[in-house]
């Protein structure tokens, strides 16, 4: 297992494009905090965090499938630097400008979230042509899952640690200069600058033209839900036995169960479509998600969360190769951008949804909406499964690498044979 992951950050460019991605990721995913904390150093209540919060989480959902769009058609530098630099300014001027006047620290919201780099996107749609193998891109994406939660997790740390030793607007401006330079460091490497997307026919929709990549945001919101839904109830459970401290347990259980079933799952070569794999995964996540809703005391409640969170890293990785497989031509880091959109909204509508169910009916309520979550996700595969497995005619990948000085493609979209990747460029 080690070994198969040694030789994937091994090769020329991993590395540097997991790490880049990550660094530049940063600032989407220490946002909410961030901004909670500099909000109400400022003075503000919690409902004007929250809402500005909402703004830039409302305006990343809106700029991510629209910045992947222009990444399939112009290239990632030319689009992600230029976004990177747009959304750190947007942070800036709300760190100088503060919550006075108001309306300009919600444009500076707008402008953040709105001009968040699909970096995720992008470096899904780089994988296949930095890795070649189809082994590996696999193992690639099981590593970008767990990688997240590493992410999550230390990205609050790091937010913490700058309003100790600085202040909550150095806070800002920090993370958000970690960002620039993660994106910076991405779009300048090779495989970033000669990467180009497949031919594309025109069409409004984009990527959303694909009936296989419509189910699997279908499913994929409700298990963003789910995962929304679960922050909640884990406050609300933890309001009953203890306190917050509860909370960050049950929540770093969830964590730590995604991670290790991530690195299990990518450590190995899984036979069979990945189709069909992703049902039996998404069965076992809703499975975990049911028992949470018995509550039990703290300890054997910390168990059911780590083994809730087993199946989710290896969910999202087979959902990465799903979406590669049934994204249509030229639309690979769109089709990856509406992913995590999805994902996004679903956890946003989980939380909203749970806080009702708990407020009203209490914890175990609150603990159902994860669990119903999990169930739609399974539903919606297991209705629509036919156009999940209804591909077109495959054609065989050529078997010549390019040239050092040929421009990397992007992954075969719709076409290929099992596992459904390519190495010639055709723009």
């Amino acid at each position: 297992m080690a070994a198969g992951y040694g030789e994937l950050l091994r090769t020329p460019h991993a590395a540097r494009l997991l790490i880049g991605t990550l660094l530049g990721r940063l600032p989407n995913a220490t946002a909410a905090l961030a901004v909670l904390l500099f909000a109400r150093a400022e003075g503000g209540s919690y409902a004007l965090a929250g809402g500005l919060s909402a703004v830039y989480g409302v305006a990343n959902a809106v700029g991510q499938p629209l910045l992947g769009r222009a990444v399939d058609r112009f290239g990632q530098t030319w689009v992600m630097l230029p976004a990177a630099v747009t959304s750190a300014l947007g942070m800036v001027l709300f760190a100088v400008v503060g919550l006075e006047p108001l309306p300009v620290a919600y444009a500076a919201m707008l402008i953040a979230g709105l001009f968040t780099p699909p970096l995720e996107g992008g470096l899904r749609a780089l994988w296949p042509s930095v890795l070649r193998r189809e082994d590996q891109v696999h193992t690639a994406y099981a590593l970008d899952a767990v990688a997240q939660e590493v992410m999550f997790a230390v990205g609050p740390l790091l937010v913490t640690l700058s309003v100790a030793v600085w202040s909550e607007a150095a806070a800002l401006l920090v993370i958000n200069a970690i960002g620039v330079a993660g994106a910076l460091w991405v779009v300048v490497s090779r495989p970033s600058r000669q990467w180009r997307s497949a031919p594309r026919e025109a069409h409004w929709l984009g990527a959303l033209r694909s009936p296989g990549l419509l189910v699997l945001l279908g499913s994929f919101f409700f298990i963003g839900l789910a995962l929304g839904a679960i922050a909640v109830a884990a406050v609300a459970y933890a309001d009953e036995h203890g306190g917050g401290v509860v909370s960050s347990a049950l929540l770093s259980a969830l964590g730590a169960g995604a991670l290790v079933g991530g690195i299990v799952y990518g450590g190995r070569t899984w036979p069979g479509a990945p189709e069909r794999r992703l049902r039996l995964l998404v069965a076992a996540l809703a499975l975990g998600y049911l028992p949470l809703v018995l509550v039990p005391g703290v300890v054997m409640m910390t168990v059911l969360a780590g083994v809730a969170g087993v199946f989710l890293a290896p969910a999202l990785a087979c959902a990465f190769v799903v979406v590669d497989r049934h994204a249509p031509s030229g639309t690979v880091t769109e089709a990856f951008s509406w992913l995590v959109t999805t994902f996004v909204v679903g956890n946003a509508v989980g939380t909203a949804v749970a806080g009702p169910a708990v407020q009203f009916g209490g914890v175990a309520p609150g603990f159902a909406v994860p669990a119903a979550g999990g169930v739609a996700a399974l539903a919606v595969l297991l209705a629509a499964q036919r156009f999940l497995l209804d591909r077109p005619r495959p054609v065989v990948r050529p078997t010549v690498p390019p040239t050092p000085d040929e421009p990397c493609a992007e992954n075969d979209r719709n076409r290929a044979v099992e596992p459904g990747f390519r190495a010639r460029h055709q723009a």
